[in-house]
């Protein structure tokens, strides 16, 4: 064991000596309440400690010892619905012992090692194992827990059988001698190893028109939503906890304000997932670290939650992660290379900043899992940025744009005008349009691409004939370039604008977006058509089928929507055949 003394104290960095022999990431506890630490600089005999608790009340030269282990989190049954601080102590329980506020020194176990879970086996005596493979499964809420050989283990089974075990108890004996419990525990910033990782070219459905059929995001993808104060970041992301087609969701609230965190919290156990019925928070885990908590416990959440997905990638999930907000990680990572003195880059940030972001986003993919059975899992990384005053020049947000692969910016215009999701057509974008083309065009969608191209290039259109109207007032436009204006209008406003808290819109299916866009361009393809003949353009915006267009996100039945189709071309017909 390696104890050191205290040298020096600068908020949460602590400079110690007498640590030689110490690794880089060991955890240590310091000073005489034992708060927990991990070593982020050595030199010599001096270790440079951030500390992940209040460090005030901390005297030169109390002792530091090093446990000789890595921050790491403990994965197994329990872990779903559970609230975590940025280093896996659980909240709840952190509550009853110590009250709203935490008492320093205070350290709990991740999980119930007291709980028992039954046990059913799926592998038998005599089989040969390898690292990944599942040997069993228990039940978790609705979900399958499936209890795996941990990495770069293997053997023979030589016991193994059902039954009721706590996390703790063997549940499978190797002939190596090797007990496997429910338990594994894993270095948070180490990734998990997998087999190999797939190309992603399967759209992750999140039922908003905006995300997917214009930026669209796969699974194992990543994706980034930058924006000022009040343009919907967080409700963006809990619409996408709530919707996308994952079967775990790991939030982290990373630096977030304390209400923002608590709304989440109370309103995530009274959500239900509108797949299984059942309340959201069962196939949830939520990493809670508020703006108030310690800098350095900021700074490791980010990492605590991927790891945490990973394992569940592991199993054969897919996984959505949802990082809010990672310009606070980003603040926390400034401030502590401030306090160790290092040469500041842009804006104060440490030179590291564009190393450690990708470090995190890397970490998403869809992989073929370890084991044999050629499990596919996938982690999918949505990371909130909040810029100062919503300027996307800033690092944290420049940095992260080189990484993810798509890019939904929201705009404060947009907001201010009710316009959710606010997120601007014309700043954002899809790396992934290639990758899932074939995709869409196997799910029956195939006129999507061209669809989305031709959405894409009218709202491009609108904005430089908005800066003509602004000169020139809209009667100086051809009755042509009038009629794109009113398509546009009607693309963002019954197509592009999805409320999160109604009953039918708040979520959209494929099927859906896709005839509620193509009825709007055929609207457009026969309206031009009409004009063609002859017809004003005024005369057919009086017509009653725009109104009906203009209500498709309330129907249920796609099939009411598809009939739209035959009752554009019999109106316009007949206004032709006046004509």
């Amino acid at each position: 064991m390696i104890v050191g003394a205290i040298s020096r104290i600068s908020g949460p960095v602590v400079l110690t000596e007498g640590m030689r022999g110490s690794r880089m990431y060991d955890v240590v506890k310091v000073g005489e309440q034992q708060l927990n630490g991990e070593i982020i600089r050595l030199d010599g005999d001096q270790a440079v400690i951030q500390v992940y608790e209040d460090t005030t009340g901390l005297q030169v030269g109390e002792k530091v010892v090093n446990t000789g282990l890595p921050l790491s989190v403990e994965l197994g049954p329990g872990l779903l619905s559970s609230i975590y601080d940025g280093i896996q102590r659980p909240l709840p329980l952190l509550a009853e012992k110590s009250g709203s506020f935490i008492s320093r020194g205070v350290t709990l176990p991740g999980l119930s090692h007291e709980a028992k879970w039954d046990f059913k086996p799926g592998a038998k005596k005599g089989d040969r194992v390898i690292g990944g493979d599942v040997i069993g499964t228990v039940t978790e809420y609705h979900l399958e827990h499936r209890i795996m050989i941990p990495p770069f283990t293997s053997g023979i089974i030589q016991d193994i059988h059902a039954g009721e075990f706590t996390i703790d108890e063997p549940v499978c004996i190797l002939d190596n001698g090797t007990q496997i419990t429910m338990l594994q525990s894993w270095p948070v910033r180490k990734g998990r190893p997998y087999q190999r990782k797939m190309d992603p070219d399967t759209l992750l459905v999140t039922g908003q028109r905006v995300f997917d059929t214009l930026f669209p995001v796969t699974k194992g993808g990543t994706a980034m939503i930058p924006g000022g104060f009040g343009t919907g970041k967080t409700v963006a992301e809990q619409t996408l906890a709530k919707w996308s087609d994952t079967q775990i969701v790991v939030y982290i609230g990373c630096g977030e304000r304390g209400n923002e965190m608590t709304d989440v919290l109370t309103e995530f156990p009274e959500l239900l997932d509108p797949r299984t019925k059942r309340p959201l928070i069962q196939r949830t885990i939520l990493i809670a670290n508020t703006s108030n908590m310690p800098v350095a416990a900021r700074e490791a959440s980010i990492y605590t939650g991927i790891t945490l997905a990973e394992y569940y990638r592991d199993m054969g999930y897919d996984v959505a992660l949802m990082a809010d907000s990672t310009s606070r990680w980003g603040e926390a990572l400034r401030e502590v290379s401030g306090r160790l003195e290092e040469m500041p880059g842009e804006e104060g940030y440490p030179a590291y900043l564009a190393t450690r972001l990708a470090a995190f986003y890397e970490r998403a993919g869809r992989v073929v899992c370890l084991g044999s059975d050629d499990r596919k899992g996938s982690v999918t990384v949505v990371g909130a940025v909040s810029p100062p005053g919503g300027d996307f020049s800033e690092p944290i947000t420049q940095n992260t744009l080189r990484i993810a692969g798509t890019f939904w910016a929201l705009d404060t215009s947009l907001a201010y005008r009710r316009h959710f999701p606010s997120v601007n057509w014309i700043k954002s974008y899809s790396l992934y349009l290639d990758q899932i083309k074939d995709w869409f065009a196997a799910s029956g969608f195939t006129e999507w691409k061209d669809l989305r191209a031709n959405a894409m290039y009218l709202l491009q259109k609108e904005v430089e004939l908005q800066e003509i109207v602004q000169l020139v007032g809209p009667d100086a436009l051809p009755e042509s370039e009038k009629a794109i204006l009113e398509i546009t209008r009607m693309i963002r406003e019954d197509f592009l604008q999805q409320s999160a808290y109604h009953d039918v819109d708040s979520f959209c299916s494929l099927e859906k977006q896709y005839w509620m866009l193509r009825v709007i361009l055929s609207f457009y393809d026969r309206v031009n058509q009409a004009m063609a003949k002859g017809v004003s353009l005024a005369k057919i915006l009086k017509l009653p089928i725009k109104t009906e267009i203009g209500r498709m996100k309330e129907l249920t039945d796609v099939g009411k929507i598809k009939e739209l189709t035959i009752q554009i071309d019999e109106s316009l017909s007949a206004l032709e055949a006046e004509r």
